[in-house]
């Protein structure tokens, strides 16, 4: 999904692990799996030449779609909650991101 979002479908694999918040070893895991699967694919960084860049495939992108139409038809499992329970999940997951340094308040 993150891959998706991004302007050219591609993101280097350290900058993956910055955003997810996740150990290197962790994003060179997933990555080998998502290409064996196909669908992402690693290519050289033409920022920098020791680094890799990992990108979306067609296929990638059709599991994307497929599996935000699941999640929006389940309403992302939040469909049992009222909104004052849905107001303070997110004020709980806001004041998480914005100590973690995700954005700023």
């Amino acid at each position: 999904m993150l891959l998706s979002f991004s302007r050219a479908g591609a993101l280097p694999l350290r900058l993956i692990g910055e955003r997810l918040m996740v150990h290197p070893t962790s994003v060179t895991n997933t990555i080998d799996r998502l290409e064996r699967a196909g669908l992402v694919a690693r290519r050289p960084n033409p920022q920098d030449r020791r680094g890799t860049l990992a990108e979306i495939t067609p296929g990638g992108r059709q599991v994307v779609r497929e599996a935000t139409a699941v999640l929006m038809a389940a309403e992302f499992g939040l469909a049992g909650y009222d909104d004052s329970d849905l107001d303070d999940l997110f004020g709980l997951l806001r004041s998480l991101r914005v100590n973690a340094g995700d954005f700023t308040e």
